[in-house]
Formats: structure tokens, C-alpha cells, sequence
């Protein structure tokens, strides 16, 4: 073998940077190995164009969780935050419904649709921020697989129930998150669907395979509440330099503390002997041996194909391979020689000039039709948009006068009833544009260049199963314990000295850091085992 590392970290994506650079920090001797040619994963800017760059995936900072920013000194190496103006629905009937951040302007927007919803927000906010030092405890837990009969998780699992004492009867809150919809959650607060959709809009637009009517779609109510934007690590909004602006920075403080990236550098197969990780070898044929080894890949893609199932028990494999990763989302990126026209957007009423973030879902209806239709594997005729116009707010990422529109969407089923989405691609393409002219009539003047990532393209791209923007379903099948799989929730493996810390770990998808956060404390507590 040509080196040797105390640990190689298998896939350069966000999670893997963070679980790297923690590990660099506590005098690990750590490889990073990114197949692209740029690390980051689905966190990245790209210059798609020449002097546009793009947050091709992941496009706005919401959930990084601020312990990981202040301890890795984010900071320190360009992690800077732009707050934006705030999220705008356009409804069907042609009104708009801001979604003000502060909580007595969204009181007064609400109560222009509803003046007994607007009276019964304070209550619903100070319920959920009731809520939010229970969820986000919970992300910061190592899973304990209470079925596993191991003495370990037995007392595991009492450390867990003492620490979670105090919840009390806050319990039957956080169990209806898991369990009901979030149109069914907000029906026990509100009354207009205006204000539902708004509210519960990520349920059904966060990536899932969900509605707002799905049963369990009312955790994604919790996701925006465990992010603390008070702290010294700064609020959410755009990145100054687009989403890979945090890669770049994790990736500095790692390398900072000794902390190897290498790119252009596929891994081929995780290597074994005698039941543990060794090291991998490389699709160029080059060998590296590591006291330990971290896959931050996607699950599906770490035991199905770099273990190619060798040694792992068949319940596992049964568990890995029912992992519900259908994606049924898209992104369209756009370069803009100018800013199309809004005519129906009023900024007399909003308070700002243009719809930095514009969220085309105009009716709960119109979501539910939506997502109907993708699980008939059929594309979606009126798909939701996500829109942002990140130029507004950092001029940097396109030549002076220029602008990127960036556009996260859905329903469009990874698995197609007809056609290919090779095939596709340009009709999918023709449908976001016709909706976008609904809003934007002259929008196709000022489009320079485009790009179209189907689920696909995600997939094939950025190593996301099925074009899951997740890894896999947030669902409480798919959650904590059962976290890719049973017994395996822990961020270890049943191959010894193999870990795993992606997106397939607790807690799931999204630029958060906290599967890189979680699987480091994990290696280090076992540090005895393998140094």
C-alpha cells in the first residue's frame, strides 16, 4: 500500500469534512477522498458558465448547526453569511404571502389572511420553541438501538431516559411530530389554508417524497426550529460565495489541523481482512491502508457496491437495500443578463424591491396534485419552484449586471411510468419555464445559459441514491435507531473499524454537519480499539 492513515474518510461531501477536520483536531492522521474534482458533495459552487458561479445542489444556509461553525472556526476561513429579504408565496388568487423571520411581521401578515390564526400564532410559536431544546437534543444523540439486548445500549438507553426526564408531557408533542402530517399538526392551531401551506410548505418541498398531507411529513415543522440563529455563529441566508463557501471552509480548518483532501480520487473498494476495514483501493488501482475506515457515501452505495455485500449479515443487506430513497425532486439553474420582470410581485406591500426568494406553490392543491402525479411515476404538470436569485445578495457570483436564478423543484419521480429522463430532460425543462412565465413574462429574454439536473443527474453527479437530496426517506421507519438500518444506527457497522458518517446516519439530509459531528465523537470514543 502507498500510505498509511490512522483513518480514511471515503467521499469528500460536507459530513465527511466535518467528521475529518474534528478528528484532524483531536491528532487523528486523516485522508479525505473525494471522487470530483472538488470537494463538498452536494455543497458546492461551480462556475457552470464563465463568470457565473452556482450552488449547482444544496442553495441557501438554513440548518448548520452553529456548535459546528464556532468549534471548527468556520469563521476564520471565509464562512460568511448574507442575510436576505425574506420567502414569498405568490397564492392563486393572486395575493402574495410573505414569510417574515420576525415573529410580530408574520403575525401581521397572517392576520391578513386570518385574524384568528394571526391571534393563535404566538401561542403555536412559543409551543414549538417549547419544543426545540427537546429536537435538538435529539440530533446531537448517538442512536440507541433499544431492541439490540446488548448491555451496552441497555445502559445507553438509561442515560437517554435520564437526560430526556424532564420532557414530561412534551413526549405526545414530539411523538405527533413523528407520526402526523403536517397539514393535520398546523389544523390543531390554524384555520386558513393560506397560512397551512406557508407554514408546512418544507413538508412537501424539502426534498421528500411527501405532502403536507403524507402521515409523519410534520417533522420537517421541527427541522427549522433546532437551528438557534442568535448564536455567535451568525443566522441563515445565502453564503457569501454560494454553498461551497462552507466545504471551503470545513475543508481549511481540517487541512489547518492536518487534515488530507484528495480529489480526483475515486475508491473503488473498501478492502477487509478477516471481517475489518483496511484501507480501499482506488478505481486508478492505487492502494491506501487506514487503521479505520468512514464512509461518508450514501449507504447503498458503501455496502452494496464498495463491500459488495462480502461478510455483512443478510438482515442487514435486507435492511440496506429497503432504504426508500425514490427522489422526487430537480434543479434548473439559470444564468440572467438582467432581472426578468415580476409585474405581479407589489413591494409597496412586502416592504423590498424583488423577490430575492420567491416560492412558486400557490395552493395546497396545487402541492397535493403534485405530488399525486409523481407517485403515479408521471412528471408533474405544475411542479413547485423554489426560487432564488442569489446575485441579489452577492453580486460576486455572476459578471457586473448579471444574475443567477436558481430554482430547486418538484414532483418529478426519479422512477418514470414512460421515458427515460434522459429522454425527458427538455421537457422537464419546457414545463418550469412555462410556470416560470406565469410570474416572469419576459423571463426568456434574459436567459443566457441553463441547466437542468434531473433526479438522475443528481444521482449520477453527486452519489445521492436515486436522486434523494436525503439519502433516504425522513420517516420514523428511517429515523434515529433505524438510521440505514437496525443495530447499525451508531455510526458504526457490522464490519469492524468501519464507520459510516453521511447523510444515511442520524439525523439525515441536509447541510447541517451533524452526521460528521456525531460519527467523530463516536471513532474518538473508540479510539482504544483501533489506534
Amino acid at each position: 500500500m502507498s500510505r498509511q492513515y490512522d483513518a480514511i474518510i471515503v467521499g469528500g461531501g460536507h459530513n465527511g469534512l466535518v467528521c475529518g477536520a474534528y478528528l484532524a483536531r483531536a491528532g487523528v492522521k486523516v485522508c479525505v477522498l473525494e471522487r470530483r474534482s472538488m470537494a463538498g458533495g452536494a455543497a458546492v459552487t461551480e462556475e457552470v458558465w464563465p463568470g457565473y458561479r452556482v450552488s449547482t445542489a444544496s442553495y441557501v444556509m438554513g440548518l448548520m448547526q452553529p456548535k459546528v461553525i464556532l468549534d471548527l472556526e468556520l469563521q476564520k476561513y471565509g464562512f460568511e453569511v448574507i442575510p436576505a429579504a425574506p420567502i414569498t408565496f405568490p397564492l392563486a388568487d393572486g395575493a402574495y404571502f410573505t414569510m417574515w423571520g420576525d415573529p410580530d411581521k408574520f403575525q401581521a401578515e397572517i392576520a391578513r389572511f386570518s385574524a384568528r390564526d394571526a391571534a393563535a400564532y404566538p401561542a403555536y410559536r412559543a409551543h414549538m420553541l417549547k419544543l426545540a431544546p427537546f429536537m435538538k437534543q435529539l440530533i446531537f444523540e448517538i442512536p440507541v438501538d433499544p431492541g439490540s439486548g446488548k448491555f451496552g445500549d441497555v445502559r445507553r438507553l438509561a442515560a437517554f431516559a435520564w437526560r430526556f426526564r424532564k420532557v414530561g408531557a412534551q413526549f405526545y408533542d414530539i411523538y405527533n411530530l413523528l407520526t402526523l402530517s403536517a397539514y393535520d399538526y398546523l389544523s390543531r392551531w390554524f384555520e386558513s389554508d393560506e397560512v397551512k401551506l406557508v407554514m408546512g410548505f418544507f413538508a412537501g418541498g424539502g426534498g421528500a417524497n411527501s405532502s403536507l398531507k403524507t402521515p409523519g411529513s410534520a417533522y420537517m415543522l421541527a427541522r427549522g426550529i433546532v437551528r438557534d440563529n442568535t448564536t455567535a455563529a451568525g443566522p441563515s441566508g445565502f453564503m457569501k460565495g454560494g454553498m461551497g463557501a462552507i466545504s471551503e471552509a470545513i475543508r481549511l480548518s481540517g487541512e489547518a489541523h492536518g487534515m488530507e483532501v484528495r480529489t480526483d480520487a475515486e475508491v473503488a473498494e473498501i478492502l477487509t481482512t478477516n471481517g475489518a476495514a483496511r484501507g480501499v483501493r482506488l478505481a486508478s488501482g492505487e492502494e491506501i491502508g487506514a487503521k479505520i475506515v468512514i464512509a461518508n457515501a450514501n449507504a447503498k452505495t458503501t455496502f452494496l457496491k464498495l463491500v459488495d455485500g462480502k461478510g455483512l449479515p443478510e438482515g442487514f443487506l435486507r435492511d440496506i437495500r429497503s432504504i426508500r430513497c425514490e427522489s422526487t425532486v430537480f434543479r434548473v439553474n439559470l444564468a440572467l443578463d438582467g432581472l426578468p420582470d415580476c409585474p405581479s410581485f407589489r413591494p409597496e406591500i412586502t416592504g423590498f424591491h424583488y423577490p430575492i426568494q420567491l416560492t412558486i406553490a400557490p395552493s395546497i392543491d396545487y402541492m397535493e396534485d403534485a405530488h399525486a402525479q409523481s407517485r403515479r411515476g408521471q412528471m408533474s404538470d405544475n411542479p413547485f419552484l423554489i426560487i432564488k436569485v442569489p446575485t441579489l445578495a452577492d453580486p460576486s457570483m455572476a459578471p457586473e449586471g448579471k444574475h443567477v436564478l436558481s430554482i430547486f423543484g418538484g414532483h418529478a419521480p426519479y422512477t418514470l411510468r414512460e421515458g427515460t429522463w434522459d429522454e425527458r430532460r427538455d421537457e422537464l425543462y419546457a414545463n418550469v419555464l412555462r410556470i416560470l412565465e406565469g410570474y416572469f413574462p419576459n423571463i426568456r429574454k434574459h436567459i443566457l445559459h441553463s441547466q437542468v439536473l434531473t433526479p438522475l443527474d443528481l444521482e449520477r453527479i453527486f452519489d445521492l441514491p436515486n436522486g434523494h437530496v436525503h439519502h433516504g426517506e425522513i420517516s420514523a421507519d428511517q429515523m434515529f435507531f433505524r438510521r440505514p438500518a437496525a443495530q447499525f444506527g451508531d455510526y458504526r457497522s457490522p464490519i469492524a473499524r468501519l464507520y459510516q458518517c453521511g447523510a444515511s446516519t442520524h439525523p439525515g439530509g441536509g447541510v447541517t454537519g451533524m452526521p460528521g459531528y456525531n460519527a467523530a465523537r463516536v471513532i474518538l470514543g473508540d479510539r482504544k480499539r483501533w489506534a
